[in-house]
């Protein structure tokens, strides 16, 4: 039953299936590269597009009831290692990318908010949510999907802890330190139908937004698949090169792209041979470390917190890299 609901619902199989058959009816071959890469194109696109839908509709439900000032009291209730986990959690519910968070995490400091739980949300979010982890489970399966995430928090909260303990609070720009938020915590109640509303507007939001980055991760991902030769990808980011996790964690940085844009690019690099470790680092590199949000996260820290916060994040990226490719023989 549940490889049933892996295969057919999650992952959509039966569309593949079906766009095969429509491509081959219309005389295009699916076994050739121009055809294969179509096919490929054609169906990750619909498949994330329809599960993106869904998710996002259902996230922005459940983020409705998590404004930032309702988000900032349920933090504040908590002390120690419980509030970086709180702070990594809510992080999971906001379908943002790293740039969208930073406003966030600013609203969070400026509130008083501990700076290492403020970090923790400012790591997670990016990084994990629960349309990743479905959008995962469709193309990995359930066990990496799940390890994922699970290492995804790991990082955010012993991120956001080292950070804490460093006291570094006089390194965030003081135009934030300084400010004081005055917002009525009680005042966003909304009904059953105004939430259902702002669903549905964060769906046509969230996608125009995304979507560039979907059909641009999904054409790099089927010219992968079908035209790279699988030695080249096996030879940078293959078992024979003990540095590929390295590598791939360095290119990601300069990136920039939604999650749900480079899973596809994932699917094709594994399809070729990439180690699944060496893979993941490279999806969470682009994804909290792009350097369009390492630039917008300079105009609200200093440099020795910025220094400070890129470290944390590469080494545990790389680490959670070595570590996925050592037990992944287990997930596989």
């Amino acid at each position: 039953m549940w490889t049933f609901i892996q295969n057919q619902i999650i992952g959509m199989k039966w569309l593949n299936g079906l766009i095969g058959q429509l491509l081959s009816a219309s005389g295009l071959d699916t076994g050739d590269r121009i055809g294969g890469s179509v096919q490929f194109f054609l169906y990750d696109v619909i498949k994330i597009t329809m599960l993106l839908c869904m998710l996002i509709f259902l996230i922005s439900f459940i983020q409705s009831f998590f404004p930032p000032e309702r988000s900032r009291k349920i933090m504040g209730k908590f002390q120690g290692v419980g509030a970086n986990i709180v702070g990594a959690l809510l992080g999971t519910v906001t379908p943002f990318c790293s740039c969208s968070s930073i406003p966030i995490f600013m609203g969070f400091t400026s509130a008083g908010i501990p700076i290492g739980v403020s970090f923790s949300f400012l790591i997670s979010s990016p990084m994990v949510d629960l349309g990743s982890l479905v959008i995962l489970m469709s193309i990995f399966g359930a066990k990496i999907a799940i390890v994922y995430v699970v290492l995804g928090l790991v990082i955010a909260v012993i991120g956001g802890i080292v950070i804490e303990k460093l006291h570094l609070e006089n390194q965030i720009a003081d135009f934030i330190r300084n400010s004081k938020s005055s917002v009525d915590i009680e005042a966003s109640g909304l009904t059953v139908k105004e939430r259902i509303v702002y669903s549905k507007d964060q769906v046509f939001a969230t996608l125009k937004k995304v979507f560039p980055y979907i059909l641009i991760g999904v054409g790099i991902g089927a010219m992968i698949h079908n035209w790279i030769p699988e030695s080249w990808i096996q030879i940078v980011l293959g078992s024979d090169n003990p540095f590929g996790v390295i590598i791939a964690t360095i290119v990601g940085v300069p990136m920039y792209a939604d999650i749900f844009g480079m899973i596809p690019v994932a699917e094709a690099l594994l399809a070729k041979g990439a180690l699944l470790g060496t893979i993941l680092s490279l999806m969470m590199a682009v994804t909290t470390l792009s350097l369009p949000s390492l630039i917008m996260l300079k105009k609200v820290i200093k440099p020795k917190l910025l220094g400070t916060f890129i470290a944390i994040c590469s080494v545990g990226i790389i680490i959670v890299g070595y570590v996925f490719n050592a037990i992944a023989y287990l997930l596989v």
